[in-house]
């Protein structure tokens, strides 16, 4: 501990100023940076940063020890520079102010994050306290001299004496998101952290020949009792040694008859350097002809302009560890690696379509303790869904296009699985999770608080208008508004530029009862409506139902939400000014779609705009206003 060169006095109304004030001018010390600078206190020999408890310090020469404590004899308090929040223990109203020594310590770590604690330490003479302790603790000795002749042995308590304690500590805590500004939540952190539960047994998935089986939970105490990850990767010869001891046989199962995605599970001594994945076979492996696979890790195999974006990764069987390269980075957790280019960051809808849920289906059963391996890494991407991925991994996600490490796992999930757009089938997937369950995900991750619809006696259902700029743009949204305002609505309205920040926008989301888009990206966003609300897809003209329906109709269902659409005619369509009545386009929508996605893309979704008829929608949310839960 810095040793303090110099002792102070304090004045007699120390304790007695207010608590935001209390001892303020009294802080001075010799220890590195001034009042409300961030320092902490340093181990001398190591000039290292320590949160230890307690330490040493001299007075005049003369070496003293000290000890944190909440109680008689020695008090600290602590003073917040940047959020102006006082942490304080006051010596009992019964002594005097000018029997104690203020010890200016400067700024003490005691688990605050970022936020470092000013303290200042109080000592007195502790002759008469000492000699106190002393009598006490003789006490149970003679009790047991003089009695116990008289006792039964069998008599006697077993006493223990706790030494847990819960320090109530009030700390701000920063979140990170894409946001550009960050929300302060006031938490309470106990010294001692109860262990989690164990979670329950994953169910078998009867679509993998191989199921990874879940990793160890592992926890790092620290001395304040403050639970702290320990790091995935380490480089310590003795774990090695009994990493490289306990390797198992060699498996590797890849299923290439999906419609949405290939994947491959391996187990056994699997090492990643870079794009390239290697699964070392061990000499009770058996013998297979087949030794290298090649995958693309993106769940929409069948749009092959698409998967040429993807980087294609070799998976390669090696039959002697010698033949590998060495590993320089061991995790005992399991590898899920998966990537980000394709339509990753540009849609919406196929973040969480093509990756999002995929992936929340291929490592929720990890509860965390799994390293994410992205190729095609997009780091736009990775920012705006951070607060997703740190919920799924506790580890930070590793671009294995530009890792120079060699890593090695003992299982290894490539490419994610995927069941349908926006669903996951319980039937499926491991543990047999849900939309239900990703969408409970989501509301903790954004902290969403309704988790249903439930309207009050007399209070108006929210109405989000999801308003889209250039293709498929609502000519008379005016009219639109002012239609659901005479019916009883409080209309939101939502453009492009207010659902860029994620975090944000998903809370607006969750304070609707109703939401009405036509169909587009825009409506993913349905995935933040509390349960049983209502989803209204204005179709466009085209004979555009079936993907309509398929893309945000259908998954309604799994999510809880009520779903009701509205059909653009002809006469509702800007197409009428660009084509004639009689062409193709309004007598045969479905010839210009055997033209393929180009030709469709091109008229009917890139090329039109759309002036609802109120009078004929007015229809469609008197039945939404009338079905709302009430």
């Amino acid at each position: 501990m810095h040793s303090v060169a110099h002792k102070q006095r304090t004045s007699p109304n120390c304790f007695h100023q207010p608590q935001k004030h209390r001892c303020r001018n009294n802080w001075r010390s010799s220890v590195p940076g001034n009042y409300g600078e961030r320092s902490s206190l340093y181990d001398s020999s190591s000039q290292r940063q320590t949160t230890n408890t307690s330490g040493v310090f001299y007075i005049s020469g003369e070496k003293k020890t000290w000890q944190l404590e909440r109680q008689h004899p020695l008090w600290w308090q602590g003073w917040n520079g940047k959020t102006k929040k006082t942490y304080s223990c006051s010596p009992p109203t019964h002594t005097h102010a000018e029997r104690y020594t203020i010890l200016p310590l400067h700024h003490i770590a005691i688990a605050l994050g970022e936020d470092k604690a000013m303290a200042c330490l109080v000592h007195r003479p502790r002759k008469l306290m000492q000699l106190s302790l002393l009598g006490f603790l003789l006490l149970p000795f003679l009790f047991l001299v003089v009695l116990k002749p008289r006792l039964d042995p069998s008599s006697f308590l077993s006493l223990q004496v706790s030494v847990r304690s819960s320090i109530r500590i009030e700390v701000v805590e920063e979140k990170t998101s894409s946001s550009d500004d960050h929300d302060d939540k006031t938490m309470d952190m106990p010294i001692a952290l109860e262990s989690r539960p164990e979670e329950k047994k994953s169910a078998t998935y009867a679509a993998e020949m191989v199921q990874l089986p879940p990793p160890p939970r592992q926890q790092n105490h620290s001395e304040m009792g403050l639970v702290t990850q320990i790091p995935n990767a380490t480089k310590d010869e003795e774990e090695a040694t009994r990493y490289s001891a306990a390797v198992p046989s060699s498996k590797i199962s890849c299923d290439f008859s999906q419609r949405r995605s290939d994947t491959c599970i391996m187990h056994g001594d699997v090492r990643v350097l870079g794009s390239s994945i290697l699964l070392v076979k061990t000499s009770t492996d058996a013998s297979s002809s087949e030794t290298t696979w090649r995958i693309k890790p993106y769940a929409r195999k069948w749009e092959a302009p698409v998967m040429e974006l993807i980087r294609e990764l070799p998976i390669r069987v090696a039959s002697e560890a010698s033949e590998t390269p060495n590993c320089t980075a061991r995790h005992a957790v399991p590898a899920v690696v998966f990537s980000t280019g394709g339509f990753s960051g540009k849609n919406f809808f196929h973040d969480f379509s093509d990756v999002l849920i995929p992936l929340f289906i291929t490592s929720r059963r990890y509860h965390g303790e799994v390293q994410f391996l992205v190729t095609n890494f997009n780091p736009r991407w990775i920012n705006r869904y951070e607060a997703i991925l740190k919920r799924l991994s506790n580890y930070e996600v590793v671009d294995m296009d530009r890792d120079d490490r060699v890593r090695c796992f003992r299982n290894a999930h490539v490419g994610l699985m995927s069941h349908s757009e926006l669903v996951i089938d319980p039937a499926k997937a491991p543990n047999n999770y849900s939309m239900a369950d990703f969408r409970e995900l989501l509301r903790s991750c954004f902290s969403l608080r309704r988790k249903s619809v439930r309207l009050g006696g007399s209070s108006k259902p929210r109405l989000l208008l999801m308003l889209r700029k250039g293709s498929r743009s609502l000519t008379n949204k005016r009219a639109v508004m002012s239609l659901a305002r005479r019916l009883g609505f409080r209309v939101v309205v939502a453009g492009p530029e207010q659902t860029k920040n994620l975090s944000r926008f998903a809370v607006v989301v969750n304070s609707c009862d109703v939401m009405v888009g036509v169909h587009g990206a825009g409506l993913t966003n349905m995935l933040f409506l509390p349960a049983n609300a209502t989803l209204i897809q204005i179709i466009p003209w085209g004979g555009l139902r079936y993907a309509s329906n398929h893309d945000y109709g259908d998954p309604t269902a799994a999510m809880g939400i009520r779903y009701s659409e509205y059909e653009v005619r002809q006469e509702e369509s800007s197409l009428v000014k660009q084509y004639p009545i009689d062409h193709p386009v309004f007598t045969d929508p479905l010839s210009i779609h055997r033209q393929g996605w180009n030709a469709l893309w091109s008229v009917f979704l890139d090329r039109q705009s759309i002036k609802l008829d109120v009078r004929r929608f007015r229809g469609v949310l008197q039945e939404t206003i009338r079905s709302l839960p009430r």
